[in-house]
């Protein structure tokens, strides 16, 4: 079976009072694995997802899946998706049985096989033993277990989750982590979040947003080959640094980060371990490269003196 495509084409949402949240994005995708959009609060992240999900529409541009247009087949698209929306909770009152089997017969399954499907996903994400518990006294990170559980025994497939791992102990994020690849085995997953981690830990494809413009695309692979320093060097306070070939960002704690070559990596590392000094290599992060595109320190760090520029 042949992969489709997911095409956005100078897609724009310009809400009431003039306020942009999207300008001009087009970008296209497989409908496979999971993809992932990150991006600071505000980004457009959820106005992205809401006008892919048929939720919304847009000022202008297009977008479609799979060859169908959000607008004009959104009625087809909705029986082929599932979406966990940012603000989205199971209601207080149902158990995470009863959520999630009404959730399935309202997509057209029987109670007999909605209750199957039902304890199936819960005993998948861990929850069978708090099946039939009210989701009020349900913690915050099982209430998000059990909309994954959903979304997971639908037949959808096309999943939309908007930052479902937000207000999530790391533990429970790990799980969802999980969950997630083994929901994208045979699902294409649309993922956003701001949790930097998450993105390059699960996703397969990344897109980074700020203000409301699409600034990069690729896997890590390529992400990193767009930045002219692919390597990260962190040594610890209180030392004095040789001649750098790269850029030098010193945190307010007196901790240093160098961006540089992986040649000059390995000379410094050489020198660091002749004198003792405690140090660490890797290859740029996604946070690292979320900062320099979007033009914003990294964390606490500041730049020392000229020290080059970003790529």
């Amino acid at each position: 079976m042949s992969v489709g495509q997911l095409i956005c084409n100078d897609l724009g949402k310009v809400y009431d009072g003039g306020k942009r949240a999207l300008s001009s994005v087009s970008f296209s995708v497989p409908t496979e694995g999971i993809f992932s959009i990150i991006g600071r609060n505000g980004a457009g992240k959820t106005t992205l997802v809401r006008i892919l999900a048929t939720l919304l529409e847009p000022s202008y541009g297009t977008a479609s899946i799979d060859g169908l247009d959000v607008m004009e087949d959104a009625d087809e698209l909705r029986t082929r998706m599932a979406i966990v929306p940012q603000e989205g909770r199971p209601l207080p009152w149902l158990t995470p049985l009863q959520t999630i089997s009404s959730y399935l017969m309202w997509r057209g399954e029987s109670y007999r096989v909605s209750r199957r499907k039902a304890e199936e996903a819960l005993a998948l994400v861990g929850l069978e033993d708090v099946r039939d518990r009210l989701n009020y006294k349900l913690s915050g990170g099982m209430k998000r277990k059990s909309l994954l559980a959903m979304v997971m025994a639908s037949d959808a497939e096309i999943i939309f989750l908007d930052e479902p791992t937000t207000g999530l102990d790391p533990i429970s994020r790990q799980v969802v982590w999980d969950l997630l690849s083994r929901l994208s085995r045979d699902r294409f997953v649309f993922l956003t979040t701001h949790y930097l981690e998450e993105a390059e830990s699960v996703a397969g494809r990344i897109g980074i947003f700020e203000e409301g413009s699409l600034l990069a695309l690729g896997n890590m692979d390529e992400l990193r080959a767009s930045m002219r320093y692919q390597y990260s060097v962190r040594v610890s306070s209180g030392i004095e640094l040789p001649e750098v070939d790269g850029r030098v960002l010193k945190g307010r704690d007196g901790r240093v980060q160098i961006l540089t070559t992986r040649e000059e990596a390995v000379r410094l590392s050489d020198q660091f371990i002749g004198r003792d000094i405690r140090f660490s290599v890797n290859p740029v992060t996604l946070d690292d490269i979320f900062y320099h595109l979007a033009g914003r320190e990294i964390h606490n760090y500041e730049e020392d003196g000229e020290g080059g520029g970003w790529p």
